[in-house]
This record gives C-alpha cells, sequence and structure tokens, in this order.
C-alpha cells in the first residue's frame, strides 16, 4: 500500500477485487461491485463490455467452470488501483495445472469496479498447498 492511501479505504478496495477473485470459482457475482460501465480486458483483449455482461460471465460463462481452485492470492493498492496476484488452478484436477495471474482492478469511490485488466501466464504443472 502508498503511504497516501487511508488503510481503511485500501482495505475496502481489496475487498471489493476479492468478491470478484472469489467469484471466478464460486460463479456467484451478487457479492461482486461491478459499475455498470467497467470493462473487463485480458491479454490486451476487452473481453467484458459493461458490468452486467462481466457479472453474467462470471454466473455463465464456460471459461471460467474451468477454474477449480486459487491459493496465494495478494494485492496491493494505489490510489484507486488494487494490484492482485494469484493462480489459478483448472480442471481437470488430476493434472494439476495452474496460471499465474496478475490483475488491476480499478475502484471508484462508491468501491465498484470500473476497470478490470488482466494478465495470465500458460497453464502449467505445479503443486500447491
Amino acid at each position: 500500500m502508498t503511504p497516501n492511501v487511508d488503510p481503511e479505504r485500501a482495505s475496502e478496495r481489496i475487498a471489493v477485487a476479492r468478491a470478484y477473485v472469489d467469484a471466478l470459482l464460486s460463479h456467484d457475482p451478487s457479492g461482486v461491485s461491478l459499475h455498470v460501465d467497467c470493462t473487463r480486458t485480458e491479454m490486451g483483449v476487452k473481453t467484458g463490455r459493461s458490468g452486467p455482461h462481466i457479472a453474467r460471465s462470471l454466473a455463465r460463462g464456460p471459461q471460467f467452470r474451468l477454474i477449480h481452485r486459487i491459493s496465494d492470492f495478494t494485492a496491493d493498492v494505489d490510489g484507486h488501483t488494487v494490484s492482485t496476484r494469484y493462480w489459478v488452478y483448472v480442471r481437470p484436477k488430476a493434472i494439476g495445472l495452474a496460471a499465474h495471474v496478475s490483475e488491476s482492478f480499478v475502484v471508484d469511490e462508491d468501491n465498484r469496479i470500473r476497470a478490470i485488466v488482466a494478465r495470465f501466464g500458460v497453464p502449467r504443472r505445479r503443486v500447491g498447498p
């Protein structure tokens, strides 16, 4: 966290980002605070055009159905930006594939996600805790 960010505000922003990451696994976007104009970009490609579109993708998107576990979540706050890092483990479980994800969230004053930018590595075998 940067010194110019109120610790309470930083914790709130991290919780907003964490709710999104948790929804990748639960497929329940009801606890995710997305601004109606939120966009999502993965590896430079726009994959979410609005908050409702992103929420539908979290709930029903086949790309998220592959995720069966998330680990090693960390987050840092710089102003309105929450930078997260974590591992996603994908199905089938038996082969133990995981990809490292770096994701940034722009969170507004009302604690709604305005933008998501994700970068991730190629899934590889990983033995996790």
